[in-house]
């Protein structure tokens, strides 16, 4: 089995993206499956070629892409990807798109294909908080997810129906957050590692995602 891992390079004001500082510290195989790991821009336009030409090259059996969420406090398993782009901020190619699709034939949203709640329940097990997410936002993170299960509904090349991608969002880094409030939930860059091998590990291993609540009343 291969697992291909993005990550994304630094964006806004910072100077590190915790990501992609995490997924290049992965091993190199977990649970028996290849790991490739790939950098891809914090850009809109460059994000997904980025991704289509690492699926030709790789045609991996799962994409998990890994995104900073400022703000958060756990490992965010998303469940799905709006068709929508709309940037708060212009991403690392000045651009900043405001209520545009994605991909104008494409339907509303995509749900994840992995098994996220899996991902959820091997990451705690771990002792790392981990939970549900119901919005990637509508950045560059949420843009990539849409591409990469898009990518798999259209059978693009180095995919297959088999194939299974999602996204998981992570919190900043301690050393993000010196200039930033008291309150500024943070994880160590070991924890962010040994909770992304986690969710590997459960993409591997599960061939039926657990039936547990997950869900929110608000």
């Amino acid at each position: 089995m291969r697992v291909l891992i993005t990550g994304f390079e630094p964006f806004g004001d910072e100077a590190i993206n915790p990501a992609w500082e995490a997924v290049k510290r992965l091993p190199d195989t977990v649970s028996g499956a290849e790991i490739v790991k790939l950098l891809v821009p914090t850009a809109f336009g460059s994000c997904g070629p980025a991704l289509e030409r690492a699926l030709e090259l790789h045609a991996p059996d799962a994409v998990l892409s890994v995104g900073q969420a400022g703000g958060r406090c756990d490992l965010s398993v998303e469940r799905v990807a709006i068709n929508v782009a709309d940037g708060r901020i212009p991403d690392n190619e000045g651009r900043q798109p405001i209520d545009e699709p994605i991909r104008a034939d494409g339907p509303a949203a995509y749900f994840s294909t992995l098994p996220i709640k899996a991902v959820v329940a091997r990451v705690r097990g771990r002792g790392v908080p981990a939970s549900v997410s119901n919005s990637a936002g509508t950045y560059v993170c949420n843009y990539l997810m849409y591409l990469a299960l898009h990518a798999v509904a259209r059978g693009l090349p180095g995919t297959r129906p088999g194939t299974v991608a999602g996204f998981v969002h992570v919190p900043y880094l301690p050393s993000q957050a010196v200039d930033k409030p008291a309150t500024t939930p943070t994880m160590p860059l070991e924890t962010v590692v040994e909770a992304l091998e986690a969710a590997v590990e459960a993409i591997v291993d599960t061939r039926e995602d657990l039936r547990v609540p997950e869900g929110r009343t608000c």
